[in-house]
Protein backbone atom coordinates (compact mmCIF):
# COMPACT_ATOMS: atom_id res chain seq x y z
CA UNK A 1 0.00 0.00 0.00
CA UNK A 2 1.54 3.97 -0.90
CA UNK A 3 2.01 5.90 1.38
CA UNK A 4 -0.65 8.73 2.01
CA UNK A 5 -0.24 11.97 -0.19
CA UNK A 6 1.45 14.98 1.69
CA UNK A 7 -1.71 18.02 1.51
CA UNK A 8 -0.36 20.58 3.68
CA UNK A 9 3.27 21.91 4.31
CA UNK A 10 4.60 24.72 5.76
CA UNK A 11 7.98 25.80 6.37
CA UNK A 12 9.70 27.95 8.65
CA UNK A 13 6.39 30.57 9.00
CA UNK A 14 6.61 34.06 10.65
CA UNK A 15 4.21 36.54 11.58
CA UNK A 16 4.77 39.34 13.50
CA UNK A 17 1.98 42.42 14.48
CA UNK A 18 2.39 46.11 14.93
CA UNK A 19 1.29 47.15 18.67
CA UNK A 20 2.32 50.96 19.13
CA UNK A 21 5.97 50.75 19.05
CA UNK A 22 6.42 47.69 19.38
CA UNK A 23 6.47 44.12 17.46
CA UNK A 24 4.76 41.61 18.42
CA UNK A 25 6.03 38.08 17.23
CA UNK A 26 3.06 36.08 17.23
CA UNK A 27 4.33 32.98 14.77
CA UNK A 28 8.07 31.99 14.84
CA UNK A 29 9.66 29.34 12.58
CA UNK A 30 6.52 27.38 12.44
CA UNK A 31 6.98 23.84 10.78
CA UNK A 32 4.28 21.57 10.12
CA UNK A 33 3.12 19.13 7.64
CA UNK A 34 -0.50 16.69 6.66
CA UNK A 35 -0.89 13.59 5.46
CA UNK A 36 -4.06 12.82 3.80
CA UNK A 37 -6.71 11.75 6.13
CA UNK A 38 -4.92 12.73 9.07
CA UNK A 39 -6.17 14.79 12.11
CA UNK A 40 -4.46 17.32 14.03
CA UNK A 41 -5.45 19.77 16.98
CA UNK A 42 -3.94 23.07 17.72
CA UNK A 43 -4.60 24.42 21.44
CA UNK A 44 -2.83 27.38 23.23
CA UNK A 45 -3.55 30.54 25.09
CA UNK A 46 -6.08 33.16 24.02
CA UNK A 47 -4.47 35.26 21.68
CA UNK A 48 -1.69 33.17 21.40
CA UNK A 49 -1.51 33.09 17.37
CA UNK A 50 -4.24 30.01 16.38
CA UNK A 51 -6.58 31.76 14.39
CA UNK A 52 -3.43 33.27 12.41
CA UNK A 53 -2.21 30.43 11.79
CA UNK A 54 -5.57 28.96 10.57
CA UNK A 55 -5.85 31.82 8.42
CA UNK A 56 -2.38 31.77 6.70
CA UNK A 57 -2.85 28.13 6.09
CA UNK A 58 -6.22 29.14 4.38
CA UNK A 59 -4.38 31.95 2.12
CA UNK A 60 -6.40 34.81 3.89
CA UNK A 61 -3.79 36.12 5.62
CA UNK A 62 0.10 36.50 4.71
CA UNK A 63 2.94 35.63 6.50
CA UNK A 64 6.39 37.64 7.26
CA UNK A 65 8.67 34.40 5.76
CA UNK A 66 7.68 31.18 5.10
CA UNK A 67 6.34 29.18 2.38
CA UNK A 68 3.02 27.40 2.83
CA UNK A 69 2.34 24.19 0.19
CA UNK A 70 -1.43 23.05 -0.42
CA UNK A 71 -0.22 19.12 -1.63
CA UNK A 72 2.49 20.70 -4.49
CA UNK A 73 1.02 24.12 -4.87
CA UNK A 74 3.61 26.77 -3.62
CA UNK A 75 1.02 28.87 -1.85
CA UNK A 76 2.89 32.12 -2.61
CA UNK A 77 3.28 31.33 -6.32
CA UNK A 78 -0.16 31.98 -7.67
CA UNK A 79 -2.24 35.20 -8.13
CA UNK A 80 -4.66 36.18 -5.34
CA UNK A 81 -7.40 34.95 -8.40
CA UNK A 82 -5.69 31.66 -8.67
CA UNK A 83 -5.78 30.84 -4.80
CA UNK A 84 -9.01 32.13 -4.27
CA UNK A 85 -10.05 29.36 -6.72
CA UNK A 86 -7.67 26.77 -5.55
CA UNK A 87 -8.37 27.51 -2.30
CA UNK A 88 -12.55 26.75 -2.83
CA UNK A 89 -11.60 22.92 -4.04
CA UNK A 90 -8.85 22.52 -1.45
CA UNK A 91 -9.91 23.60 2.10
CA UNK A 92 -12.93 23.71 3.47
CA UNK A 93 -13.71 26.11 6.46
CA UNK A 94 -15.74 25.85 10.35
CA UNK A 95 -15.82 28.76 12.19
CA UNK A 96 -17.13 29.66 15.86
CA UNK A 97 -19.29 31.95 14.71
CA UNK A 98 -21.05 29.80 11.82
CA UNK A 99 -21.21 32.68 9.34
CA UNK A 100 -24.06 31.09 7.09
CA UNK A 101 -26.41 33.74 5.59
CA UNK A 102 -29.53 34.09 6.70
CA UNK A 103 -31.11 35.04 3.83
CA UNK A 104 -30.85 31.96 2.97
CA UNK A 105 -32.27 28.27 3.70
CA UNK A 106 -29.99 25.31 4.81
CA UNK A 107 -29.36 24.14 1.35
CA UNK A 108 -28.72 27.13 -0.71
CA UNK A 109 -26.23 27.96 2.07
CA UNK A 110 -24.31 24.67 1.44
CA UNK A 111 -24.75 25.20 -2.30
CA UNK A 112 -22.76 28.65 -1.97
CA UNK A 113 -19.62 26.72 -1.79
CA UNK A 114 -19.98 25.20 -5.34
CA UNK A 115 -21.54 28.39 -6.50
CA UNK A 116 -18.51 30.10 -6.14
CA UNK A 117 -17.02 27.91 -8.89
CA UNK A 118 -19.81 28.32 -10.96
CA UNK A 119 -21.32 25.14 -10.42
CA UNK A 120 -24.84 24.71 -9.58
CA UNK A 121 -26.12 21.68 -11.88
CA UNK A 122 -28.36 18.36 -10.49
CA UNK A 123 -24.44 16.71 -9.29
CA UNK A 124 -23.79 19.58 -6.91
CA UNK A 125 -27.39 19.84 -5.70
CA UNK A 126 -27.61 15.93 -4.86
CA UNK A 127 -24.15 17.01 -3.19
CA UNK A 128 -25.91 19.32 -0.86
CA UNK A 129 -28.54 17.34 -0.18
CA UNK A 130 -26.72 14.06 0.62
CA UNK A 131 -24.54 15.97 3.11
CA UNK A 132 -27.11 17.63 5.10
CA UNK A 133 -28.83 13.91 5.46
CA UNK A 134 -25.13 12.96 6.65
CA UNK A 135 -25.26 15.45 9.47
CA UNK A 136 -28.23 14.96 10.05
CA UNK A 137 -30.65 17.50 8.61
CA UNK A 138 -32.56 15.94 5.84
CA UNK A 139 -35.58 17.13 6.97
CA UNK A 140 -34.28 20.66 6.99
CA UNK A 141 -33.06 21.65 4.09
CA UNK A 142 -35.47 24.57 3.53
CA UNK A 143 -35.26 25.76 6.80
CA UNK A 144 -34.07 29.23 7.24
CA UNK A 145 -31.13 28.98 9.40
CA UNK A 146 -32.41 32.07 11.45
CA UNK A 147 -34.96 28.57 12.63
CA UNK A 148 -31.58 26.60 13.09
CA UNK A 149 -30.57 25.86 16.18
CA UNK A 150 -27.07 26.43 17.30
CA UNK A 151 -26.21 22.98 16.61
CA UNK A 152 -28.41 22.89 13.42
CA UNK A 153 -26.43 25.81 12.37
CA UNK A 154 -23.12 24.10 12.71
CA UNK A 155 -24.13 21.10 11.21
CA UNK A 156 -24.88 23.03 8.46
CA UNK A 157 -21.66 25.26 8.16
CA UNK A 158 -20.01 21.68 8.23
CA UNK A 159 -21.64 20.14 5.16
CA UNK A 160 -21.00 24.02 3.44
CA UNK A 161 -16.90 22.56 4.03
CA UNK A 162 -17.22 19.53 2.78
CA UNK A 163 -19.32 20.60 -0.27
CA UNK A 164 -16.63 20.87 -2.80
CA UNK A 165 -14.66 17.60 -1.40
CA UNK A 166 -11.68 19.64 -0.22
CA UNK A 167 -8.52 17.80 0.98
CA UNK A 168 -8.69 19.62 4.28
CA UNK A 169 -10.78 20.91 6.84
CA UNK A 170 -9.40 23.57 8.61
CA UNK A 171 -12.21 23.63 12.00
CA UNK A 172 -11.22 27.09 14.41
CA UNK A 173 -12.55 26.58 17.58
CA UNK A 174 -16.10 25.32 16.08
CA UNK A 175 -18.17 24.30 19.34
CA UNK A 176 -17.06 27.46 20.84
CA UNK A 177 -20.67 29.01 20.34
CA UNK A 178 -22.19 25.50 21.97
CA UNK A 179 -23.39 24.34 24.83
CA UNK A 180 -21.04 21.40 26.33
CA UNK A 181 -23.56 17.78 24.78
CA UNK A 182 -24.14 19.78 21.33
CA UNK A 183 -20.24 20.60 21.25
CA UNK A 184 -19.36 17.02 21.70
CA UNK A 185 -21.68 16.02 18.63
CA UNK A 186 -20.18 18.28 16.59
CA UNK A 187 -16.70 17.43 17.65
CA UNK A 188 -17.57 13.33 17.23
CA UNK A 189 -19.23 14.77 13.66
CA UNK A 190 -16.10 16.28 12.69
CA UNK A 191 -14.23 13.18 13.25
CA UNK A 192 -16.36 10.68 11.66
CA UNK A 193 -16.52 12.91 8.61
CA UNK A 194 -12.82 13.08 8.27
CA UNK A 195 -11.96 9.48 8.55
CA UNK A 196 -15.17 8.62 6.11
CA UNK A 197 -14.33 11.39 3.54
CA UNK A 198 -10.37 10.57 4.07
CA UNK A 199 -10.21 14.65 4.48
CA UNK A 200 -7.64 15.91 6.45
CA UNK A 201 -8.38 18.11 9.87
CA UNK A 202 -7.05 20.75 11.92
CA UNK A 203 -8.99 21.38 14.98
CA UNK A 204 -8.18 24.40 16.97
CA UNK A 205 -9.74 24.14 20.48
CA UNK A 206 -9.16 24.70 23.80
CA UNK A 207 -10.80 21.48 25.13
CA UNK A 208 -8.26 19.15 25.68
CA UNK A 209 -10.78 16.27 25.44
CA UNK A 210 -11.67 17.10 22.23
CA UNK A 211 -7.79 17.27 21.25
CA UNK A 212 -7.31 14.10 22.33
CA UNK A 213 -9.39 12.70 19.50
CA UNK A 214 -7.28 13.75 16.71
CA UNK A 215 -3.97 11.58 15.93
CA UNK A 216 -1.51 14.09 17.08
CA UNK A 217 -2.05 17.20 19.26
CA UNK A 218 0.09 20.64 18.84
CA UNK A 219 0.04 23.52 21.42
CA UNK A 220 0.88 27.04 20.05
CA UNK A 221 3.08 28.59 23.04
CA UNK A 222 5.32 32.00 22.31
CA UNK A 223 4.59 32.02 18.96
CA UNK A 224 6.29 27.67 18.46
CA UNK A 225 3.91 25.12 17.71
CA UNK A 226 4.85 22.07 20.12
CA UNK A 227 4.66 18.58 19.87
CA UNK A 228 2.60 17.75 23.18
Amino acid sequence: MSEPSTILKVSELTKSFCSGNRSIEVLRGIEMSMRQGESISIRGESGSGKTTLLNIIAGLEYPDNGKIFWGETLLSQLSASSQAKQRAVTIGMVYQAFYLIPELDAFENVMMASRILGLAGPKEKSRACELLERVGLKERLDSSTLKLSGGERQRVAVARALMNKPSLILADEPTGNLDENTGKEIIDLLMEISREEDVSLILVTHNPDYAMQTQRQFFLHFGELKIQ
